[in-house]
C-alpha cells in the first residue's frame, strides 16, 4: 500500500473545495444568467470562476492520488565503488 505525504492529502482536501466552489459558481451563473442576462460582466465572471475552480482542482486532485517516489536526498555511503576510476 502507498503512503501520501502530509502535502498530497492537504491537496486532495483543497481539491474538493475547488470543485465545490466551481458548482456554487456554476449556481450563480445560471440564477444570474435568469435574472439579469448573458450580457452582464457578473455572469462572465462566474463563468470564468467555473473554469479557473475545475482546472485547480483536476490539477490538486492528480497532485493528490498520483504515485510520487521518495525524493528524499540521502548521504552517500562510505563505501564507494572505485571500480570506474580510471588512473593515469
Amino acid at each position: 500500500m502507498r503512503q501520501t505525504s502530509k502535502a498530497q492529502k492537504v491537496s486532495f482536501f483543497v481539491a474538493i473545495v475547488s470543485y465545490i466552489a466551481a458548482f456554487s459558481c456554476i449556481l450563480g451563473t445560471i440564477y444570474y444568467y435568469t435574472e439579469i442576462g448573458g450580457e452582464n460582466p457578473i455572469v462572465a465572471s462566474f463563468a470564468a470562476a467555473v473554469v479557473f475552480f475545475v482546472g485547480a482542482g483536476i490539477v490538486l486532485h492528480v497532485i493528490g492520488r498520483v504515485d510520487l517516489p521518495d525524493l528524499k536526498i540521502r548521504p552517500a555511503s562510505s563505501q564507494t565503488d572505485k571500480t570506474d576510476r580510471r588512473e593515469p
